[in-house]
């Protein structure tokens, strides 16, 4: 059985983050061919194109090697005034960057939102999806994910005790790696 690496950038970097739940909780449902890491983007310094030389910061480096290493992206966002959180896109600037030698273009991704509102996070989700088109992401395109109402979908132990959305995740983690199969970086 083929393996893939999977990058997951969360959103939000809160302690409690129900992103983050969600995220460990669709690592659980997906295909055992999907073999996923998180990749932190907190510590990452803001781009600034003047910082791209030789030595650029290692949170830089480490944080491309991360996304070199992988085979797909998976990205879990919050919504933060109708668009994604600004660390979020910090990141895919770095991860993008330099021009036409970034470590995320090409490689297939899948979109996650997640809210504790009714709408799940629709607004940064359509955003993130134009900023990927924007650097040569591939994404998911159906079936879509909206997660709302997240604050009541987990259990104790963070698995998800809602069965229609462990049901919609797991269709969405095998939707995702015949996305990867058929989208190789």
């Amino acid at each position: 059985m083929k393996q893939y690496d999977v990058a997951i950038l969360v959103g939000s970097l809160r302690k409690d983050s129900l992103n983050r739940k969600l995220a460990e909780a669709f690592v659980k449902l997906a295909p055992p061919e999907l073999k996923f890491s998180f990749v932190e983007i907190g510590d990452l310094p803001f781009y600034n194109q003047d910082l791209e030389t030789e030595t650029p910061p290692a949170q830089w480096v480490r944080f491309r090697e991360a996304l070199r290493a992988s085979d797909a992206l998976l990205f879990v966002t919050p919504e933060y005034n109708r668009s994604v959180p600004g660390v979020l896109k910090n990141a895919i600037d770095i991860g993008s960057r330099p021009y036409a030698k970034g470590t995320i273009n090409g490689r297939p991704a899948a979109v996650i939102s997640v809210s504790p509102g009714a709408l799940g996070a629709f607004g940064a989700h359509h955003h993130l999806r134009q900023v990927l088109a924007g650097v040569g992401v591939p994404v998911l395109p159906s079936p879509e994910v909206y997660i709302g109402n997240a604050a009541a979908l987990f259990a104790e132990d963070g698995s998800i005790k809602v069965e229609a959305t462990r049901a919609f995740l797991t269709t969405v983690g095998q939707a995702f790696l015949t996305w990867v199969q058929r989208n190789p970086k």
